[in-house]
């Protein structure tokens, strides 16, 4: 069965899409895994609310791909039974480019005969994760004056799917 490493795993951002070779076609990663993000706007794409409540990192971290769409789910579902599917404008900002890379390790018996190590260490293509600097914004919320408390709890219920540090912030 394949395992998920824990979101803090992958929390150090590294350069993306490296790899040094003398072989100009062993630089590249050859397959990009499918991301797990259905929709990236959701609501009412077209009408004007007053309010914004805003989801914005504190720190430099990675955010997989599947921790979004976790966060899409949780939130999305929240605003669409207080609201409606008209009554909001949901957004996810980032989008995941970086490719996150595993060299899965043997263990037992004659696996020290079986691997390579550290010698070819590129790793495989296992997802792909949104690098967000300080003061990024992850996800927006447009909502009624009436809603904005509501919108900053359905962003608070997401804290614990996100590897970093993050605050809501209301426009």
């Amino acid at each position: 069965m394949a395992t998920l490493r824990k979101g803090n795993a992958y929390k150090k951002t590294t350069r993306p899409y490296t790899r040094t070779s003398k072989y100009k076609k062993k630089g590249f990663i050859k397959v990009i895994p499918a991301r797990k993000i259905v929709k990236y706007n959701m609501g009412d794409l077209k009408k004007e609310f007053p309010k914004k409540v805003k989801l914005i990192s504190k720190e430099k971290f990675q955010l997989r791909h599947n921790s979004l769409e976790s966060c899409r789910m949780l939130v999305n579902r929240q605003l669409q039974g207080r609201f409606g599917s008209k009554g909001y404008r949901f957004t996810i900002n980032q989008f995941p480019h970086h490719v996150l890379r595993e060299n899965k390790m043997l263990t037992g018996a004659g696996a020290d005969r079986m691997q390579s190590g550290m010698k070819h260490s590129f790793g495989k293509a296992m997802g792909t994760a949104a690098q967000l600097k300080v003061g990024t914004t992850i996800l927006t919320v447009c909502v009624p004056e009436e809603g904005v408390e509501f919108a900053k709890k359905a962003l608070t219920k997401t804290k614990p799917r996100i590897a970093g540090k993050v605050r809501i912030e209301i426009f």
